[in-house]
């Protein structure tokens, strides 16, 4: 699990667990992974995800210290906001390393471990589950989000076109507007109510029900998906 020290991340990782998984988590905040993997009984490696040697070198020490991977999700976000017409295009450029770069080599150490461990007559070896960045109604100057939820959308359609023939399926989480408990107490009731009736479920999101759509797509019931994007946004998508 790439970026999965606290939010969305730490949510899934903690799925995950429940459902009896040795997770590793990778994340630059080492202190508060390595908090998390002692809460769950995983293990906790420190990784700059900007730096594609050292996300490679650790993606390497996970896959070696759990002797084989199953399932890879990444979950690395930028959440630089600006409005459009401030944006400098140096910006957008830099939005890219963390949620994208990260990703991609990630989705190689992975695929390449993956691919070693396959055996004649399996049919699905691995799954990829890529995670777009939160977002929905009320977000401000949603460029750089939007530009680069975009681009993780579309390396993960182009990652199943290429890793299917290895049997490895490769699908994106793409979350709707997800409010943590602490941020839900720093936003006013009116505010909440506001974003929540653009649902037609009544409400926002929570981490739970990301984690819960992560822990589908790793599972067999999933093995014939690849190549989508799955919004997990309570019919929020529909406006």
């Amino acid at each position: 699990m790439t970026g999965g020290a606290d939010g969305l991340g730490a949510a899934i990782v903690r799925a995950f667990a429940d459902d009896a998984a040795r997770v590793v988590v990778l994340d630059p905040r080492g202190e508060a992974a390595a908090r998390l993997a002692g809460e769950v009984g995983g293990r906790a490696l420190r990784v700059d995800l900007t730096d594609p040697v050292d996300t490679r070198e650790q993606m390497e020490k996970a896959v070696a210290g759990l002797g084989g991977l199953d399932v890879l999700v990444t979950c690395a976000a930028d959440q630089r906001y600006a409005p459009l017409l401030e944006m400098d295009p140096v910006d957008l450029g830099g939005t890219f390393p963390l949620p994208v770069q990260s990703m991609l080599v990630a989705v190689q150490a992975a695929a390449c471990a993956m691919v070693g461990f396959r055996t004649p007559g399996d049919d699905c070896v691995g799954k990829i589950i890529t995670v777009a960045g939160a977002g929905g109604p009320g977000s401000s100057g949603p460029a750089h989000h939007a530009a680069a939820r975009a681009s993780v959308v579309a390396l993960t359609r182009a990652a199943a076109q290429e890793l299917g023939p290895h049997g490895i399926t490769v699908n994106c989480l793409c979350p709707g507007h997800v409010l943590p408990p602490a941020e839900a107490a720093a936003r006013s009731r009116a505010e909440v109510a506001a974003w929540s009736a653009q649902s037609p479920l009544g409400r926002l999101g929570e981490p739970r029900d990301v984690a819960r759509a992560a822990v589908f797509l790793a599972s067999g019931d999933s093995d014939y998906l690849t190549g989508d994007a799955l919004n997990v946004g309570g019919g929020m998508a529909l406006h």
